[in-house]
């Protein structure tokens, strides 16, 4: 994300603060194990608004008569630690190169605050995620308070950003829309990579280095979350990120992984075969899991009820495990009663972004669920997971998993899958194996 990107951001988001001051943190690097570190990635909301890609920094926005105040507290310049740790923008960078109209060292963060927050109606600020800078930034308001004999005036309420924030995130815009379209391309590229090297005897972890090798090599910060590369049986753990068993033919991989560019993720799952055919009870699952997963996106288009996105995906999944023996009965009686539960046990859709499971509210105020809208990217991803050892599945379908997963952006009239590109068809599939 570039600076003017996030200029305009902030100003979009100062124009709800009412005379107000809002605070940001982006978190500090975090210890591996003794004296290394995870690498840093910024906080969501604080990146949205910035594009301040260091750690250690806050930032406060004001909105006086109708014009935005942006200050950024930052690490200062300093070459001893730059030549161990790398370099740093600096206050004078701060300000030259991401727009700061203000930057000060963090050091001075403590001085400075008072005077920013004075005269402030509110604040907004998210607590309860860094609990030392809770107290820090109450500490200051407390001071102030203690100072209205003498004039000193600040904030008298605390508003959390989630409603006006959150909600600008929610809805994209065309400069966010060509990082998600970029992000989508490069999981295209991944999965295809993947597909085409997939050979029995090969272990997950090798599929997981080409899938996040290609996110880097084509420039992403890598993947937005753990790749999922789950064989077998291990398809059927939701969360399979361990990546250390070998593949065998005759089993389906599960690929579940998204590039990350810029901050925003893709987020893609396909399900292909080892030796590069489905077995036929494969193929049965296979198919009543993309008919499913077409539905659900056929679904997306404005006006239309997030939920609606589910029920369709699910009636039709029901459908096809009436059809295939799986489930016995009624559609109407086995949503009802949840019989596909232990073979279908997550939602179909999420919100997608700057977080994988992005930000932004899925009912309105009565309760309802909300009604989508132009701008809005969810997730559409049904699946199918039968244990090996599930003696009340047919024993066919037993250790086979399979989910297909695309991300759909609603648009005026309709919608775009953003990763149609990514084989998905069996016919697709197989050739690209």
């Amino acid at each position: 994300m570039n600076p003017k990107m996030a200029a305009t951001h902030r100003d979009r988001f100062m124009a709800s603060l009412d005379g107000g001051v809002a605070v940001f943190c982006t978190g500090s690097e975090q210890v591996r194990s003794r004296d290394t570190h995870f690498k840093f990635r910024p906080d969501s909301d604080f990146w949205y608004l910035t594009a301040f890609p260091e750690p250690d920094a806050v930032a406060v926005l004001r909105a006086d008569n109708g014009t935005g105040h942006f200050v950024l507290f930052v690490r200062p310049r300093d070459p001893e630690l730059e030549t161990w740790n790398g370099r740093r923008a600096g206050v004078e960078g701060a300000r030259r190169r991401y727009g700061a109209d203000e930057a000060h060292p963090i050091e001075a963060l403590d001085a400075e605050l008072p005077a920013l927050l004075k005269g402030a109606s509110n604040l907004t600020y998210a607590t309860g995620y860094d609990k030392d800078f809770d107290a820090r930034l109450l500490g200051a308001l407390r001071s102030m308070n203690e100072r209205t004999r003498e004039g000193v005036l600040g904030p008298v309420q605390v508003r959390d950003p989630a409603p006006q924030l959150h909600e600008l995130r929610l809805h994209k815009q065309s400069d966010e829309l060509d990082l998600m379209r970029q992000a989508a391309a490069v999981t295209n590229d991944a999965h295809r990579a993947a597909m085409k090297a997939l050979s029995p005897g090969m272990f997950e972890f090798e599929i997981e280095a080409i899938v996040d090798g290609t996110f880097r090599a084509a420039g992403g910060w890598g993947p937005g979350y753990t790749t999922i590369c789950a064989s077998g049986d291990n398809a059927n753990v939701l969360h399979y990120t361990t990546n250390d068993m070998a593949v065998r033919d005759g089993d389906l991989l599960l690929l579940d992984g998204g590039c990350e560019i810029e901050g925003y993720t893709a987020d893609v799952t396909r399900t292909f075969p080892v030796s590069g055919s489905f077995s036929e009870p494969q193929r049965e699952l296979y198919e009543v899991v993309l008919a499913s997963e077409l539905a659900g996106i056929e679904q997306v288009r404005p006006g239309e009820s997030f939920d609606s996105v589910h029920a369709t995906a699910l009636r039709t999944l029901v459908t096809g495990m009436i059809e295939i023996g799986l489930l016995s009965g009624s559609v109407d009686e086995a949503i009802e009663s949840g019989s596909y539960k232990p073979w279908f046990m997550h939602r179909t859709s999420h919100w997608l972004g700057l977080d994988v499971h992005d930000v932004g509210l899925y009912m309105d105020g009565a309760g309802s669920s909300r009604p989508l809208a132009e701008g809005m990217i969810l997730t559409v991803e049904p699946g199918l997971y039968i244990s090996a050892d599930d003696t009340t599945a047919p024993e066919r379908f037993r250790g086979i998993g399979v989910r297909i997963e695309d991300d759909v952006l609603v648009t005026a009239d309709g919608h775009e899958n953003l990763t149609a590109a990514i084989p998905k068809t069996i016919a697709e599939i197989e050739a690209a194996c």
